[in-house]
């Protein structure tokens, strides 16, 4: 498990750039050269703002490009935060199995353990997006407690 910390304008994963604070920031995973310059140009492209990132490059891209679609689609209305959220904290259970988090909103903080290579925070528009994975043990069986002793 991993710790990270975000808000919608710094994260401790963030590496400060002295030439332009509007840079891209893509922290490296596991993802190879030849991915990150996929995933800025992607980023690019989508008018994304990656801010953090410990996630493998298909993952990262499926996140970018499913935000991306979600708000296109509230276009026509106000996009409510609560249902991004849910509607990507779905996508990714169904898709990557549970347990996903997603925080997303105009103004928020957070100090969130992940597992690894399962976090992701990026601004899309106005937004900030925070999409993490938990580890989580299911109960297969009851267990019934056994009276103490007299």
């Amino acid at each position: 498990m991993h710790s990270s910390s975000s808000s919608s304008s710094l994260s401790h994963h963030q590496r400060p750039n002295n030439n332009n604070n509007n840079d891209n920031v893509i922290c490296k995973s596991s993802i190879s050269a030849a991915e990150e310059v996929k995933l800025a140009a992607l980023a690019i492209s989508l008018n994304v703002r990656l801010r953090s990132a410990d996630m493998p490059f298909a993952m990262q891209v499926h996140a970018l490009r499913f935000a991306t679609t979600l708000l296109l689609h509230s276009a026509t209305q106000r996009p409510n935060p609560t249902l991004l959220a849910r509607s990507i904290k779905k996508e990714f259970d169904s898709m990557y199995g549970p347990a996903w988090h997603c925080v997303v909103g105009k103004s928020f903080g957070s100090f969130v353990t992940h597992s690894p290579a399962g976090f992701l925070y990026f601004s899309l528009d106005s937004f900030s997006f925070l999409l993490f994975k938990t580890e989580v043990q299911l109960i297969t069986e009851s267990v019934v407690p056994t009276p103490p002793a007299s």
